[in-house]
């Protein structure tokens, strides 16, 4: 059961993962039928000022050994650079060991990975530090397509507000779903959220050039709405559909189908923040035959519907 909850604060505190945290386990919400939690901000240095990452100082009242034996040990994003305190990472190892749980809000999961907590396990962070963490940790399985991970005794979060996402789940599968609901209706957030964190990501067009393909590239960057195929693309690139081809993969790290999916793809999320046309129109403007199409691909590669993404993300009122 879910009743001791223990945040370590180490600096620079990350002002919002903390409030995240503080949000959902720190405050009396008994007269709603929330169970109460008995809520512990631990630190190092109980009781000094800590700097945060927005300019503020907070103190957390208890010390690290106030952590041991909590149900839940939770990690606020911060540094993704170590060192880390080998103390707050034995308390994170022991913590799992024993049967408790440790969850991490955003970047806080290089410390669990330092702990050697991710070892083997499916985990998430903040879509902008995705890949250094699989390139400094190999063996944690990095998923960039979702907003939280559990595995195990572990539960990683992806950037920022996903750390609510994270924290929610944990309540509804220790506490069940109608307490979750209560946190989350005074939150005023949806109990929970479809879609992974990939709507998020920024995918620009690359700038990086790619010896011999580079024109071609930004060529078809400009008529996504036309038909295009390897014995095209190949014969604007002067080069043999084999070579053109194997070429590319090779420059560009995937193949000319891929990459073309996902431009097109770029193209609709574009559209779909920036204008008001219908989900057809778009489908035809970014080069995909029909919406059907366009749906398959964009479900596929943003993992939520393209009506799902304008009603998210659109600059304007717009409907579909």
């Amino acid at each position: 059961m879910l009743r001791t909850i223990a945040v370590i604060a180490q600096e620079p505190v990350a002002t919002f993962e903390l409030g995240v945290l503080c949000e959902v386990f720190g405050i009396d919400r008994t007269d709603d039928g929330v169970p109460a939690f008995d809520f512990r901000v631990c630190s190092a240095r109980p009781g000094e000022p800590l700097r945060t990452t927005t300019g503020l100082s907070v103190i957390a009242p208890h010390p690290l050994e106030a952590a041991r034996g909590a149900d839940l040990v939770a990690i606020p994003g911060g540094a993704v650079d170590g060192p880390y305190d080998p103390e707050v990472l034995d308390l994170l190892r022991d913590t799992a060991a024993r049967g408790g749980r440790v969850l991490s809000v955003c970047s806080g999961a290089f410390q669990l990975a330092a702990a050697g907590l991710l070892d083997g396990r499916e985990c998430t962070t903040h879509w902008r530090y995705a890949a250094r963490l699989a390139e400094e940790h190999p063996r944690a399985c990095v998923d960039l397509d979702v907003l939280y991970v559990e595995d195990g005794p572990v539960l990683t979060s992806a950037g920022t507000a996903a750390g609510i996402d994270a924290c929610l789940h944990l309540v509804r599968t220790e506490l069940g779903s109608e307490v979750a609901t209560r946190i989350a209706r005074r939150m005023v957030v949806p109990p929970h959220r479809s879609g992974g964190q990939r709507q998020f990501v920024e995918t620009p067009v690359p700038t990086e050039p790619c010896e011999g393909l580079q024109d071609v590239m930004e060529w078809v960057a400009e008529r996504l709405d036309e038909e295009h195929s390897i014995p095209s693309l190949a014969r604007r690139a002067a080069m043999s559909e084999r070579t053109f081809a194997r070429r590319f993969t090779a420059e560009v790290g995937t193949t000319p189908h891929k990459w073309l999916t996902s431009q097109r793809v770029l193209r609709a999320r574009h559209l779909l923040e920036s204008t008001d046309l219908d989900i057809e129109r778009i489908a035809r403007e970014s080069g995909f035959a029909t919406a059907a199409v366009l749906r398959h691909h964009f479900q596929r590669q943003i993992g939520i519907p393209p009506v799902a993404y304008r009603r998210a993300f659109a600059r304007q009122p717009a409907t579909a």
